[in-house]
């Protein structure tokens, strides 16, 4: 790619644009789907041009100079005015597009029966939903918005808190018949599934006033599947009652104990860049997902 006498190689700014985001040559690398050493043979073409340091390199780390800083803000905003130039001239002969990560979970029992909701007030826009179980790269615009599960403690992003889950054990009738639970002593006879962490049990659990670490525990990859196994009666999981309020109400799972615990830390956020203008199409979904959620808490 040719360049100007003043200006590097593109391609290298973008190798610079990633590193001094993440502050690791290997993590630009796997953004960029380039080597680790070309990621670095690039920033040097870019020190080299200027003719001094962006970043000091230590065994384990490396930081931002005082020049690569400036730099770096520099760098950004010329790629962020860049992608908001093409978006919008793009926008008159495409269709808008709002490209959406989110759990699994939450695209199947929440989003999914609300799609045709959204496409009557907004026939224009196209979601491009992105279910995944792995933290995308908003910053690098990966995708526009995204929506998580947690305590809303994600760096570098700006989190709004859409709505918050009430927690409570479910199981299916034909376990709770075959098994019962009439005691909070009687879920030591069960097997406890849970997705990835089992935080949710052990804050129930604490506000239960009970140990559980003598029951049986099963991890599995995804709600979903926590889920299913609950329904074909393989456990007592625990049940995020927003997202499985239909199955609790045709009787497919049933919640022996009135002990429910919700707050913040259990909760579902929407994220998006942090200090990045969105664009039309993004804010009207973000505001359609605030209002819907809005009347589901």
């Amino acid at each position: 790619m040719r360049s100007t006498r003043d200006l590097p190689p593109l391609p290298s700014l973008r190798a610079f644009d990633a590193v001094a985001r993440l502050l690791s040559f290997r993590r630009a690398g796997e953004e960029l789907l380039i080597t680790q050493s070309a990621v670095s043979h690039h920033v040097r073409k870019v020190e080299v041009h200027l003719g001094m340091r962006l970043f000091d390199r230590y065994a384990k780390s490396i930081n931002l100079t005082k020049a690569g800083e400036r730099y770096a803000l520099a760098v950004a905003r010329a790629f962020s005015l860049i992608e908001e130039a093409t978006v919008e001239i793009t926008a008159a002969t495409c269709r808008p597009r709002v490209r959406i990560s989110l759990l699994p979970s939450f695209a199947a029992m929440w989003l999914m029966p609300r799609l045709s909701a959204f496409r009557s007030a907004h026939p224009v826009i196209d979601l491009d939903i992105q279910p995944t179980l792995t933290t995308v790269d908003l910053g690098a615009g990966e995708v526009d918005i995204a929506i998580r599960y947690g305590d809303g403690r994600y760096a570098g992003v700006r989190a709004e808190l859409l709505m918050m889950e009430r927690l409570t054990p479910v199981l299916s009738p034909a376990l709770a018949s075959m098994r019962p639970v009439h005691s909070l002593a009687d879920l030591g006879r069960h097997t406890l599934l849970f997705s990835r962490k089992q935080d949710e049990w052990d804050a129930w659990a604490m506000s239960a006033g009970i140990d559980i670490g003598a029951a049986e525990h099963a991890k599995l990859t995804d709600y979903n599947i926590v889920l299913q196994a609950a329904l074909d009666g393989q456990g007592v999981a625990m049940g995020r009652t927003v997202m499985i309020a239909s199955k609790l109400e045709s009787g497919a799972l049933v919640a022996p104990f009135d002990i429910a615990i919700e707050g913040q830390e259990f909760g579902y956020w929407l994220l998006s860049r942090e200090h990045h203008r969105l664009t039309d199409p993004v804010e009207v979904t973000r505001e359609w997902l605030k209002r819907e959620t809005g009347a589901t808490s």
